[in-house]
């Protein structure tokens, strides 16, 4: 049955897999929308929930069990650019430390949850970038006021040092402190990069961008078959999951390749509606459920014929 060869097979082929289905899409994938040129990437995690009666290793709590799903999103094309899978007790910093490679000149985005000033240090000596919320009870000290001129939205954009005897040996740096009043939401927002050269505004719509993962975390849950399982031991878990990652990229290839306009939500629809129909992958591009639904009238109708 599939739940014993997923059982059976290494989950590692399909991880393998992934990321070989990445490099293809990479090399297609559009760019962001912001004017610089820096890669960008948000990092962020999602749990992934399992019966603990059925899979009693993936103990999360005391009458729960998951695993955990770290993410980095590549926001040229939204596509996830490395995964690593821990269980559930996993910290989202411990991962990423442990796992998550740093590239020269890219730009990473995450959440106050990875709020560690040694890791912050690696990523700016390695010669990236963050953009991260500050936390209310940061102690620091400022500097010097930021040249740029404020933007709107902008309250205040200064040069920071850290204070306390941690905290400035892991980060003996100066550091950017922007501070963005967002009309949507009517909050005060406080931003810490290490990036200098771009616009306040543009930091803070970085952060912004972060909701790119949310989404995707959201989409993949709702539209994957990573909720129920074929198979309950850790290796069939994985292997699912590993699929539900490769399947999302072949989507991605799919509409970077064609140029297709529409959306991987609206792709993934079509395929799932036409999966047993007789259609090529082009022609299949340039239907839409309306479409398909007459073409399943005619196929029929010829069926009847013959």
């Amino acid at each position: 049955t599939l739940a014993d060869a997923n059982a059976r097979r290494p989950s590692s082929i399909f991880e393998t897999l992934f990321y070989s289905l990445l490099a293809r899409c990479i090399v297609l994938a559009p760019q962001h929308r912001f004017r610089f040129k820096n890669k960008l990437y948000s990092i962020d995690a999602t749990v992934i929930e399992l019966c603990l009666s059925m899979f009693p290793w993936a103990r999360f709590r005391t009458r729960k069990g998951a695993l955990k799903l770290h993410c980095a999103l590549d926001h040229d094309g939204n596509i996830p650019a490395f995964i690593v899978i821990t269980d559930a007790k996993c910290h989202e910093l411990t991962a990423a430390k442990a796992h998550f490679p740093i590239a020269p000149d890219s730009i990473y985005c995450f959440d106050k949850g990875y709020m560690d000033f040694a890791w912050f240090r690696h990523i700016h000596d390695s010669g990236a970038f963050f953009v991260t919320r500050a936390k209310d009870n940061l102690k620091y000290a400022i500097a010097g006021q930021h040249a740029a001129p404020l933007a709107k939205g902008v309250i205040s954009d200064v040069e920071i040092k850290l204070e306390g005897f941690y905290t400035k040996q892991d980060f003996p740096d100066k550091l950017r402190l922007v501070q963005y009043y967002d009309t949507e939401t009517d909050r005060v927002f406080e931003f810490i990069t290490n990036n200098f050269s771009l616009a306040a505004s543009t930091i803070a719509k970085i952060y912004k961008s972060r909701w790119q993962i949310e989404a995707f975390f959201k989409w993949i849950k709702q539209n994957l078959k990573i909720k129920s399982f074929l198979g309950t031991t850790p290796n069939a878990v994985m292997t699912q999951v590993w699929v539900a990652m490769c399947y999302y990229l072949l989507l991605a290839y799919i509409k970077f390749q064609a140029n297709y306009k529409a959306s991987v939500f609206y792709l993934h629809v079509l395929v799932r509606e036409a999966l047993l129909d007789r259609l090529s992958l082009l022609d299949l591009l340039h239907l839409n459920t309306q479409r398909l639904h007459r073409f399943r009238q005619k196929d029929r109708q010829l069926s009847f014929q013959f």
